[in-house]
């Protein structure tokens, strides 16, 4: 039988608590305005869970996925908006970041991602490609030591509330589709990029799923994670990082389905 340690019993008690005191009562709010309260997005900070699995070096917990996972579980059982931006900023971004980015990316982007200064997005697909991603028609093309970015991205989650997102970008035409793509740390208050649609959906509303626009967005070279024309192999691995937090979101959706279903079933009059 499998048992969690006493720090991972800690860690599951304290996401455990916060849910039920401060997202539970928010949750229904979150879906009506399509947003999550900016103060939530501070006590998450002071929580500790923008940082979970960022090391302690860079001011996060130092924490493993099994943590992050036992986190999203609890956090989604009390509102699934906020359980999903906590998930992608976690995977999405700082994984890859911690996992790909050499040091002076690290010493920049880690520290404000574990507080929460700096919120992240992912931004690979587009309207021509969605479950082949390797399709992707944005281009970056060299302009001395910096790139320029041109094309439209979709159903980014957080988009519109990150400050730093992980693009993909086309930067060799003559390539294999999968061969040419290249990634880049993108600060949302980089000239060229702007936030286009926001996408009505059926559910989850508090986390904004929007549409980026790259018209001659310039960014330096610096910003170039991992090796030029080798960015699909990060976004493949950053993606099934990022299954472990969907998939614990949907066992926190699932438990609070129950817990409801449980509750109503015993008081509900028939007949």
């Amino acid at each position: 039988m499998f048992e969690l340690s006493e720090e991972l019993t800690l860690v599951r008690d304290s996401a455990r608590e916060f849910a039920e005191k401060e997202l539970m009562p928010r949750a229904t709010q979150h879906d009506r305005d399509g947003h999550i309260d900016a103060g939530l997005l501070k006590a998450i900070g002071a929580m500790g869970f923008w940082g979970l699995t960022v090391p302690e070096e860079y001011g996060g917990a130092g924490l493993g996925n099994l943590a992050l996972a036992i986190v999203l579980e609890e956090l989604n059982r009390g509102c699934a908006a906020t359980g999903v931006t906590v998930s992608v900023h976690n995977s999405l971004l700082g994984a890859p970041i911690k996992k790909f980015g050499n040091d002076a990316q690290k010493q920049q982007w880690l520290p404000k991602l574990a507080t929460g200064e700096v919120l992240g997005a992912y931004a690979l697909t587009e309207p021509g490609a969605g479950s082949d991603a390797a399709a992707l028609s944005t281009r970056a093309v060299r302009n001395g030591d910096h790139f320029v970015l041109d094309g439209n991205k979709i159903w980014v989650t957080s988009g519109s509330m990150a400050g730093l997102v992980l693009v993909y970008a086309r930067t060799n035409q003559d390539a294999p589709k999968a061969k040419g793509i290249t990634a880049f740390l993108v600060p949302a208050n980089t000239p060229g990029m702007r936030v286009g649609k926001k996408e009505l959906k059926c559910g989850i509303r508090g986390s904004p799923a929007v549409e980026l626009i790259f018209e001659n967005c310039r960014v330096p070279a610096t910003s170039v994670i991992g090796q030029i024309d080798r960015g699909f192999p990060i976004a493949l691995d950053t993606l099934d990082g990022g299954r472990i937090g969907i998939a614990a979101q949907a066992v926190g959706i699932a438990r609070a389905c129950l817990e409801e279903a449980v509750k109503y079933a015993k008081v509900r009059q028939q007949f």
